[in-house]
């Protein structure tokens, strides 16, 4: 199967990774009539068997066995559960509104327990299974604790813990500011806001995706691609001295790849017009000014007369404008990761002058 091995490891090159998991979403959301019903089973068991088979791998048994990351591999099958619980019921909302009858939820509108003792005793057998289940997780799993922190020796790779691997993954291709304030806030800011800026009355209080098609991708998208993806890929993936390895491959610290990082100045100035970088920044700087205001501003307007056209109708301009840039904010980072990995492209804006970078 070393042929199945080299095509895994092929397409977990991090350009066909983050490419493969946005297109699997999308195609996963837009054909969930037809894999509703037996999803969750072909699903898992894809899953189980792709987990055992790779597991017979010694490169990759090394990896899945460590105790702390164990976490990440329940933590793919609880979004993929979620993910299909959600979408199976909007599929049920959807047929059953189809034949002119009220959804799941709102049938079951008048039906009321009480919180005490009803809901008061599942919580409190919950918390009985799941504090047992952790203390027998901690009898079987030793805590992947190590020697007293050493300011000489420091691991490779570095790893920040798993939930903060999506954001140690985004400084990579930001300024820290960027990556590790503004991104992240303005990503979970429009998730929180999808159900407030969508004018669309429908959809409130009960599963549904025909109802409320843009908000259900955009949120899906920001929390499967943009943090799930990106832990399991700073997991799995990244290596010794932060370098991206497949699955099979051999983690090797000698590894070396040759990356010229070069910003889009350079690109214009030197390779394109054959001119030395000016030494005004702005003037320098120029092409990528221009890159960054036509992505939020010709973006928003194809939008506009495309695809949110209905929605750009019931919206006031200023309503709209929000919308766009929560929106081209949350795309711009799997847009920069690809611009990295196919042209080596480091800034758009690089103005070292006053520490600020693009």
């Amino acid at each position: 199967m070393q042929w199945f091995k080299d095509v895994v490891n092929f397409l977990s090159q991090p350009q066909y990774y983050i490419l493969l998991s946005m297109a699997g979403l999308l195609g996963l959301v837009y054909t969930r009539v037809a894999w509703n019903k037996a999803g969750l089973l072909a699903g898992t068991l894809a899953l189980t068997l792709f987990f055992s088979l790779s597991a017979l791998d010694p490169n990759f048994h090394i990896i899945i066995s460590k105790a702390d990351n164990i976490p990440i591999i329940i933590m793919v099958y609880l979004v993929w559960l979620a993910l299909w619980g959600a979408l199976s019921q909007g599929v049920a909302n959807d047929d059953r509104m189809a034949m002119g009858l009220p959804s799941d939820e709102a049938q079951e509108g008048g039906k009321k327990v009480w919180c005490w003792p009803d809901l008061v005793y599942i919580e409190l057998l919950s918390m009985l299974l799941v504090g047992a289940l952790l203390v027998v997780w901690s009898v079987v799993l030793k805590a992947p604790l190590e020697e007293p922190a050493n300011p000489v020796l420091a691991p490779n790779p570095s790893k920040a813990p798993w939930y903060f691997l999506g954001l140690q993954e985004m400084l990579v291709y930001f300024d820290p500011w960027l990556a590790g304030v503004v991104f992240p806030s303005l990503i979970i800011l429009g998730l929180m806001a999808v159900p407030y800026i969508d004018p669309n009355p429908l959809g409130n209080g009960y599963y549904t995706f025909r109802q409320r098609r843009f908000a259900v991708t955009w949120f899906l998208f920001g929390f499967v691609v943009l943090w799930c993806v990106l832990i399991f890929l700073g997991t799995f993936l990244r290596g010794p001295n932060w370098n991206f390895f497949g699955p099979y491959e051999v983690w090797d610290i000698h590894k070396l790849e040759a990356l010229v990082n070069v910003n889009l100045s350079e690109y214009f100035w030197i390779r394109l017009l054959g001119q030395p970088l000016p030494s005004f920044w702005l003037v320098r700087e120029l092409p990528g000014f221009v890159a960054v205001g036509a992505y939020f501003s010709v973006a928003g307007w194809v939008l506009s007369r495309t695809y949110l056209r209905p929605m750009h109708r019931q919206m006031s301009r200023l309503r709209f404008a929000i919308l766009m840039l929560l929106f081209l904010a949350m795309m711009a980072l799997p847009i920069k990761m690809v611009l990295r990995w196919l042209f080596n492209l480091k800034y758009l804006i690089a103005i070292p002058e006053y520490f600020f970078n693009i």
